[in-house]
């Protein structure tokens, strides 16, 4: 029901002309997923919502329509007039399986089968953004997040220069943040390890925007679709040239879905999961909440194919840290054993994996 509510929320933000009314319903989908009981156990004396930070009248009362009677009118009104309403369809389909908080507590509280990852295996957060792109937190800040969650090790990887949408880092802002990392792991020695990451966006064609000779001053790269995300075209042919691009590790939020407003890259995952085993390139399970890609669904299909597998929160600032539980709520569910997870790892073995690579 939560998952259910906040898509509409998310619904309606996505068909709103002013910023401030969809940054609004944005905030109240967050906030339903991120609940921790079912939004309709909530429901008081008189069938009114309790005050929910995030959660304003207008909000409220989709929330309302959705618990009554499944479905909410203006929802339905705003996306018919929008002339979104086919690419919204789209993204419904393509937001199924978005499991909210409460969901994925009930998941990690349920005893795993032998050998399948649980929160006490994982050893470090492999993406996530700081000041130095779009992230809001400094990297001492976010260390001491890490540091706080017994992390042994994480990577920042901040988004590289063409995406300007989120502040995308220059090669020569890259080498200025490598040295505030080394002086980070100089003053943690063996308690912490901060790998020097970068997240590079895979262009229409599959190429990447950040130079192969480049991607080399890197310990951790990772490589993601941002554009083409809303087209109806096969692009199998860009991914598997991602893939086998030297010097990439992980192949983040493979289809760049956001659930319920944008269905993300169509492709041949079978495809792309088999190729991925070949180049011994990690499939990403992102935990946003409003990501959740790959889902369980697909994770089990990249399992079958023999793939590694990193779960990572994108986490913008340290309060999103535990986005990574949405991760590993998705691995349980496919079954993933910790062994194939390189988040689990030691860190030796983490570094000899993306050194080879």
């Amino acid at each position: 029901m939560n998952a259910r509510v906040s898509a509409a929320l998310r619904e309606l933000a996505a068909v709103q002309k002013v910023r401030f009314k969809a940054q609004a319903f944005k905030r109240a989908a967050a906030a339903v997923m991120s609940l921790d009981r079912p939004i309709d156990q909530l429901i008081g004396p008189g069938g009114l919502l309790p005050e929910i930070p995030d959660i304003g009248p207008a909000s409220a009362r989709v929330i309302l329509d959705v618990l009554r009677t499944g479905a909410s009118p203006r929802v339905e009104q705003e996306v018919s007039a929008s002339g979104k309403a086919t690419e919204i369809a789209r993204a419904r389909d393509a937001g199924a399986r978005l499991l909210s908080r409460s969901e994925i507590q009930k998941v990690l509280d349920t005893p795993a089968p032998a050998g399948v990852v649980s929160p006490g295996d994982y050893h470090g957060d492999l993406q996530m953004h700081s000041v130095w792109s779009d992230g809001s937190e400094t990297l001492p800040v976010l260390v001491r997040g890490l540091r706080a969650r017994k992390y042994l090790f994480s990577a920042i990887t901040d988004h590289s220069h063409a995406l300007k949408v989120a502040g995308g880092m220059s090669i020569a802002n890259a080498r200025k943040q490598h040295r505030v990392i080394d002086a980070i792991n100089r003053r943690l020695g063996d308690a912490f390890r901060l790998l020097k990451g970068i997240e590079v966006n895979i262009r229409a064609d599959g190429s990447l925007d950040v130079e192969t000779e480049d991607l080399s001053m890197f310990e951790v790269v990772l490589a993601a679709p941002h554009s083409d995300l809303r087209k109806t075209y096969d692009q199998t042919s860009r991914m598997l040239r991602a893939v086998r691009t030297p010097g990439v590790h992980i192949l983040a939020h493979p289809r760049g879905r956001m659930g319920g407003t944008r269905a993300g890259v169509l492709a041949d995952w079978d495809r792309v999961f088999a190729t991925a085993v070949k180049a011994n390139v990690a499939v990403e399970l992102d935990g946003s909440p409003a990501r959740q890609d790959l889902d369980y669904v697909l994770a089990e299909r990249a399992l079958a194919a023999g793939c590694l597998f990193a779960l990572d929160s994108d986490a913008h600032r340290t309060a999103e840290l535990p986005y990574v539980d949405f991760a590993i709520a998705h691995a349980r569910l496919a079954g993933i054993p910790a062994a194939r997870i390189i988040n689990c790892w030691p860190l030796e073995k983490l570094l000899t994996w993306l050194r080879d690579r």
